[in-house]
């Protein structure tokens, strides 16, 4: 693990430049330099008063941040100067902003994990399955307008390398969602990728039109139960966690899939030092991995060829 001073950095973004953003459970945004050697230089640019969540850099030192209690939020990296893009949709406010994704025109794709939970209740929204999260669009100079409704703790967020589609990932139900922008399919939605081995959760694109999907834990088999109950008994469930709180497995599991869905690599590992990883990244031969509760960001090498490979997490570090 790396920059260990940093709690809970739940989701980390390249800039291309060598650089790397994420937020910590006190609000702080970081940047850090991962340089061959090891050597690790963290650096504290901004604060957003808040618990940011997902991150989108963009253009000239700016950086866009899903912050759970304040919106969507944009960030400037040179003075931190914080700004509220949206802190409410329909009159509503955004309870529980998740993650971002920014087109070239400068339109904005982000996705709402539930209207009926915040974060410290994400488990609520998992057990309850009844769907009432979002994936909204934001247009230059607009007003936040939902694209998707009724989606299962909605949760990354990730644009096609041609903008043809935005994937938005729903962590209750396993499962990827593709909304197609233009062509001839525009407007309509088709799942990308379900039945996943785990919980899906922040998105990256890599080279190639690669998407990196961080699994922030496995299945489960009482979940899935619960999830064909009636949704009362998901509330008695959240009830009787709220009082103990469960530790999610010391498990990690990465995908990267194509955007034809198949699974181009799948690492994972058992009894990890590292647990519920809720972001990755890839940089080069390395991924780059953070999480809502751990401490620092974990860094793994890649295998020498990722196509179509399985393997374990063994240089994780």
């Amino acid at each position: 693990m790396v920059a260990t001073e940093i709690r809970g950095p739940e989701d980390v973004v390249s800039d291309g430049e060598g650089r790397f953003f994420t937020g910590a459970a006190d609000g702080t945004i970081w940047r850090l330099t991962l340089p061959e050697s090891g050597a690790v230089r963290a650096v504290p640019v901004a604060h957003t008063r808040g618990r940011p969540l997902g991150l989108e850099p963009a253009p000239k030192g700016r950086l866009l941040v899903c912050d759970a209690q304040r919106g969507l939020l944009h960030v400037d990296t040179h003075d931190g100067a914080v700004r509220v893009l949206a802190g409410e949709a329909g009159g509503e406010r955004l309870r529980f902003c998740s993650n971002v994704a920014e087109a070239a025109d400068g339109t904005l794709y982000f996705s709402v994990s539930s209207r009926r939970y915040g974060l410290e209740d994400w488990m609520g929204g998992i057990l309850e399955h009844t769907g009432t999260g979002q994936l909204l669009r934001l247009l230059p100079g607009g007003e936040p307008e939902v694209l998707l409704d009724g989606l299962h703790f909605a949760n990354g967020v990730a644009l096609a390398e041609d903008e043809s589609f935005v994937l938005v990932a729903e962590s209750g139900a396993y499962r990827l969602r593709r909304l197609w922008l233009t062509g001839p399919r525009s407007g309509q939605c088709e799942m990308l990728a379900e039945g996943l081995p785990g919980f899906p959760d922040n998105i990256s694109r890599g080279p190639g039109d690669v998407f990196w999907v961080a699994l922030a834990g496995p299945r489960e088999r009482g979940v899935d139960l619960l999830h064909r109950m009636p949704p009362r008994a998901g509330r008695a469930a959240w009830r009787a966690a709220k009082s103990f709180r469960p530790r999610p497995r010391r498990t990690v599991r990465i995908l990267a899939l194509s955007s034809d869905g198949d699974v181009v690599c799948d690492l994972r590992r058992a009894k990890s030092p590292y647990r519920m990883v809720t972001g990755v990244c890839r940089s080069g031969s390395f991924l780059i991995m953070g999480s809502l509760v751990e401490n620092g960001l974990a860094v793994c090498e890649l295998p020498p060829s990722i196509t179509a490979s399985t393997g374990s997490f063994q240089n994780l570090r």
